[in-house]
């Protein structure tokens, strides 16, 4: 009987014993996702158009590697700017130029010494017919077209770029009656990519994928042909003390950013 009652507690203590294990455990793993959700951020990012796609592959592994969330809006930088003018609550812009960025500074919007180039553009002449475009853009003289769709040099750094292509080729005056003006270089894009004009001065990264231009015909415009487009990224004063946007600023810097980025043409 002493022997039976002796069994019978020590079974009660193993048994007290592992529950408590198992509550310390459950509520460790508790208390650790608590606290990853509680350090984690969020912050609304501006990005110009040309950088959508490499900006979504970006920020899918910045959410997976830190936990932090960047909340994307894509369009025209000229826009953007306006915008944060008016008080959008945008934490960070990725321009299309190093211009705007350099203005919201000056104007005390942003974070001056949170100023960096986190991509240098490259600017194509694509039609999505294959063997179309030529290498040297002879197209642009000879070719039987009524359209060519160019962004909005007034808001889209990638349209400012296309004029001084034009302006250097001296073909500005022959060309201007077919041109088809993009709100920005996505709406461009589409304008060429639906045969609504036949050619179209696009990025690079809008038609490049692993590499190799992914359809269609391209003339790649050689830099000197143009100013370099510079894309900087700035945090605005709206987000100077948070922890999304310090995060994503160091990881656009990161060797896995670097390479997501020029795998889309860019180069830094």
């Amino acid at each position: 009987m002493t022997q039976i009652t002796a069994r019978s507690s020590r079974f009660s203590f193993q048994l007290a014993r592992s529950a408590a294990v198992i509550a310390t455990v459950t509520s460790s793993a508790v208390l650790g996702l608590w606290s990853a959700q509680a350090q984690a951020a969020e912050v609304a990012v501006a990005v110009a158009a040309n950088f959508t796609a490499p900006m979504k592959k970006i920020a899918a592994e910045f959410e997976k590697d830190t936990g932090h969330k960047a909340e994307l809006s894509f369009g025209a930088t000229g826009k953007f700017y306006a915008q944060i003018n008016n008080g959008a609550p945008f934490g960070i812009l990725l321009a299309a130029d190093d211009t705007t960025p350099e203005k919201l500074a000056k104007e005390s919007k942003g974070v001056a010494d949170s100023r960096f180039t986190y991509a240098i553009g490259t600017l194509v002449l694509w039609s999505p017919k294959a063997g179309y475009v030529d290498d040297k853009g002879e197209v642009l003289k000879t070719g039987d077209y009524k359209h060519i769709a160019i962004a909005n040099p007034k808001l889209a750094p990638y349209g400012t770029a296309a004029m001084e292509v034009l302006n250097k080729l001296g073909l500005t005056t022959q060309v201007q009656p077919k041109v088809v003006m993009g709100e920005n270089i996505a709406q461009t894009y589409q304008f060429a990519a639906t045969g609504n004009a036949q050619l179209g001065f696009v990025a690079l990264s809008q038609v490049m994928e692993n590499g190799k231009i992914r359809e269609g015909s391209a003339w790649q415009i050689p830099g000197n042909m143009h100013e370099p487009i510079r894309q900087d990224a700035i945090v605005l004063n709206s987000a100077k003390d948070n922890e999304a946007a310090t995060a994503l600023m160091k990881y656009l810097r990161s060797p896995k950013a670097h390479d997501i980025i020029r795998s889309y043409g860019y180069s830094f």
